[in-house]
């Protein structure tokens, strides 16, 4: 069975820990790691400010229970690299299809500085009109100015717009609070292919969340 983005973290999160004196075990460490990204943020007015190291260290100390500052370096590092995402497959050929409709797309992305370089290293920010990443517009969903941002950038108006993610309050309700359609990924539409054939009955742009 294939491993969740969750359990994969896990597994990386241990790969650097361990020789730091993390014992715990992988279900352990991903278990800590849910735990922490649901607790409230109070150490400043959002998660991801700038490069978001604040935010990150308090993950990785809670999920694996070290705090060695080599540690953190070493793992943002890791996941500034490209070669550590996936992108969805199939994905960027079913968001050149759509664009190509006419269709104009947007990402909105709760995340720090490192998602636009590594976007573009892995050569999919240029599918995007905007990319709209909370860390730059200081501004995090579910506040709805972060979904009317993106539809100034694409020059739309909100009603013409349908943001797809897998979150629902920050995603669903954020979108909904900002006058967009809404659909959640899983439920509403379950593959890219399925946003394609649903999509037509929107005639200007298209959001989707990372």
């Amino acid at each position: 069975m294939a491993k969740s983005g969750v359990s994969l973290i896990a597994q990386i999160y241990l790969e650097y820990a361990r020789p730091y004196g993390c014992n715990l075990s992988e279900e352990e460490v991903s278990d800590n790691f849910k735990r922490a990204f649901a607790t409230p943020w109070t150490r400043s007015q959002r998660r991801y400010e700038g490069d978001g190291w604040s935010f990150w260290e308090f993950i990785v100390e809670q999920s694996t229970g070290c705090n060695d500052p080599e540690l953190l370096k070493k793992l943002y590092d890791h996941f500034l690299q490209p070669s550590t995402w996936r992108l969805a497959p199939g994905a960027l050929d079913v968001l050149a299809q759509i664009k190509s409709s006419g269709i104009k797309l947007a990402l909105i992305s709760n995340f720090d500085t490192r998602l636009r370089p590594v976007l573009t290293a892995m050569g999919a920010a240029d599918i995007f009109d905007a990319l709209i990443i909370s860390a730059e517009v200081g501004v995090e969903k579910p506040n709805p100015l972060i979904f009317q941002i993106a539809c100034q950038q694409l020059g739309v108006l909100p009603e013409e717009v349908v943001h797809v993610g897998d979150h629902y309050r920050n995603d669903i309700t954020g979108a909904q609070s900002a006058g967009c359609h809404a659909w959640l990924w899983g439920s509403d539409v379950k593959s890219f292919e399925e946003i394609a054939q649903h999509i037509s009955s929107f005639n200007s742009a298209l959001c989707v969340e990372h």
